[in-house]
């Protein structure tokens, strides 16, 4: 009995069938030959019978199996190897359609991640305020915090509000006032002495950054011994000191002090005098009318009455920060937000900028995720000086950034933005041609592309456009109707 598939076998023509062939072709004409041509038709399957050439097997390509890593390369976006599961609902992946989610804790115990920072990038109106604010927000039930240390425009005032938290707001004509030698928060854990050792640092410290502030350089060393000696003094004199009585012990010394100290602190003196009695006053010249309390669920720091005010803005930051380092020291203060809007404006100064770099060292050690929130990464190249420190210490804070998300950018700051987070050509293109809320989302190594999902009313209370979006006031019937006949030269 035959092998079944011998059925599936074409037969091949004898040799006396293919002279009979050969015969009856040469014997055509050429006319005839082109008539036979233009009525052959040949079915979809192919010649039939010998003419097939076709195997009684079926073509197979045998499968090819590799790993994630190797794969997403030629693949991206939909050969990604996998992040852990855990954290707040963030929106869809655009390739795989699946739900995207996100936690820096997650992912650091997870040990994807290890550093929790993050930085947003994104041109105007991109999405990326409404990304942070709908993170920050949708942590807060699993126990996260929120802190915003400087808000020059007053949007995380309403949402602070609306969560249970507290907006703090600070500006010429307001009841408003902040001490910044006040001792914050003190940890359960802290000792007496240790504790009395941490304020006193952080007082100088303080006072010190607020004097390299207002004189924009960095202080001598015969001038932080005038800001020792003045604070000791006006430690002594109440447990909790102003501003005005250490500019007083700055520009007049107790009697038996080293009368150099006067001409020595002259200008330190003068540049803190400002604060307390000169275009500044009112703001930091007494005692605090707020208190810095950790356990809200979240707390922001409104400068959008200030915000005209470089000045202002980074005294004011300064004095936040050292509020905020008190709860940030506490052990037991749990997992922070801390964010950081409009961080271009807030890193040309250079005080804040070392106090940022410090908190971005020690996020592991606090427990915090610090937040960056850019129009484009281009803005670190107008901090300092090319080559200077302050420019360094701006580098080193996207290098300690593992999470990177990118919106939007302009096509001139493709090229920058893949240069200065070493972008692949897939990514690269597509920054360009992403929509509102759709962005680039890097996390040490995994790329997705995710578009940013907002309930109805988490969208109206993110919104930043309501005033382009209000309409015409009516015109004032007891003003002249404009003309817009235009006058001939």
């Amino acid at each position: 009995m035959p092998w079944p598939l011998e059925a599936h076998r074409p037969r091949l023509p004898s040799c006396d069938e293919r002279r009979h062939m050969t015969a009856q072709t040469a014997g055509r004409s050429r006319s005839g030959e082109a008539d036979d041509l233009d009525a052959m038709v040949v079915p979809r399957g192919g010649k039939p019978g010998p003419h097939a050439l076709r195997m009684w097997r079926r073509f197979r390509v045998p499968a090819h199996q590799d790993t994630s890593a190797r794969v997403r390369g030629v693949y991206p976006f939909l050969a990604e190897g996998n992040l852990p599961n855990g954290g707040v609902y963030v929106g869809q992946d655009m390739y795989s359609g699946g739900a995207f989610v996100y936690d820096p804790w997650v992912l650091y115990a997870a040990g994807v991640i290890t550093a929790p920072n993050l930085v947003i990038a994104g041109i105007v109106g991109a999405g990326k305020s409404a990304l942070i604010k709908s993170l920050y927000t949708r942590s807060i039930p699993f126990g996260r915090k929120v802190y915003v240390p400087g808000d020059p425009k007053g949007e995380h005032s309403a949402i602070a509000e609306a969560v249970g938290g507290k907006a703090i707001i600070l500006g010429h004509g307001l009841r408003t006032r902040l001490n910044p030698l006040d001792a914050g928060p003190r940890p359960a854990d802290v000792a007496d002495a240790e504790w009395k050792a941490m304020v006193n640092a952080r007082r100088l410290d303080l006072v010190g950054a607020l004097a390299e502030t207002m004189l924009t350089r960095p202080l001598t060393p015969i001038e932080h011994t005038v800001v020792d000696r003045a604070l000791n003094q006006a430690v002594a004199q109440t447990q909790t000191p102003i501003l005005p009585i250490v500019v007083e012990r700055i520009l007049e010394p107790d009697p038996g002090q080293d009368s150099s100290l006067v001409e020595d602190g002259r200008m330190v003196g003068h540049a803190l005098r400002r604060l307390v009695s000169g275009d500044l006053q009112g703001l930091f010249d007494g005692p605090s009318t707020v208190a810095f309390d950790p356990s809200l669920p979240m707390l922001s720091l409104d400068l959008s009455r200030v915000a005209n005010s470089d000045a202002l803005v980074s005294v004011l930051m300064t004095c936040a920060s050292a509020w905020m380092e008190a709860a940030l020291s506490d052990a037991a203060g749990g997992h922070r937000w801390v964010i950081y809007d409009e961080a271009w404006r807030l890193m040309s100064q250079p005080a804040l900028l070392r106090r940022m770099d410090a908190q971005w060292r020690l996020a592991r050690h606090f427990g915090i995720a610090n937040a960056l929130l850019f129009h484009k990464l281009t803005d670190l190249d107008t901090v300092g000086d090319a080559g200077s420190a302050l420019r360094a210490v701006a580098a080193s804070l996207l290098a300690n950034t593992e999470t990177q998300i990118i919106y939007r950018q302009g096509a001139d700051q493709v090229g920058p933005t893949a240069l200065a987070l070493g972008l692949t050509r897939t990514e690269r293109q597509l920054l360009p041609t992403l929509g509102v809320g759709q962005g680039l989302w890097r996390i040490k190594g995994h790329a997705r592309l995710i578009e940013n999902r907002l309930h109805p009313t988490e969208r109206r209370a993110f919104d930043t456009s309501t005033r382009m979006a209000e309409p015409d006031p009516a015109p004032n019937p007891d003003l002249p109707a404009p003309s817009h006949r235009q006058e001939s030269p």
